[in-house]
């Protein structure tokens, strides 16, 4: 009776591992509906099923920090309205898919969706490449993200402008000049 009773619970167990893990690690297209801020969005999928997508592998402005409403305009410009792929793994502690996402070059309308906006907003200046979580990365992602913070800091483009921009991670802890 106790084998019988404990098959049935790693049976359970297994069959609510594969059920989330369908749920989590599935890719989205849809179009967004929302920017929150510079790193995060709204995105209605074809269902009408709404998800909320944390870009991972970069860390924007908090919006009463300096450059946070520049970064979520940027962010904004790149995919307001648009069609999005994202490539998701997995949630964050608040529900949100944590995801690389997708779109077509506004400056190329045969393109297909080419357009890695993560990697966009780091380029422009307007987000650090988080590397806190540059374990959800692949390796030739944090090579491309690290360089493009690397870039956008020599260049001062974007948040570098500022001569001591404050991570959001320090601004979240309090650190303030």
């Amino acid at each position: 009776m106790i084998n019988i009773r404990n098959g049935f619970i790693a049976f359970f167990l297994i069959l609510i591992g594969l059920l989330t893990y369908s749920q989590v690690h599935a890719d989205i297209t849809g179009r967004v509906i929302a920017v929150t801020d510079g790193d995060t969005i709204r995105v209605l999928d074809k269902d009408r099923v709404e998800h909320k997508v944390r870009l991972v592998g970069i860390d924007a402005p908090e919006q009463r920090q300096s450059f946070g409403n520049a970064s979520k305009q940027h962010l904004a410009k790149l995919v307001a309205r648009k069609k999005v792929f994202i490539e998701s793994s997995k949630t964050d502690r608040y529900g949100r898919l944590l995801g690389k996402v997708w779109t077509q070059p506004s400056d190329c309308p045969r393109c297909g969706k080419t357009l890695d906006v993560n990697l966009a907003q780091v380029t422009a200046g307007m987000a650090w490449w988080h590397r806190f979580s540059s374990s959800d990365q692949s390796p030739e992602d944090r090579g491309r993200y690290e360089s493009a913070e690397d870039e956008a800091r020599l260049r001062k483009w974007g948040l570098w402008a500022d001569p001591n921009p404050i991570s959001p991670h320090n601004w979240r802890k309090g650190v303030r000049p």
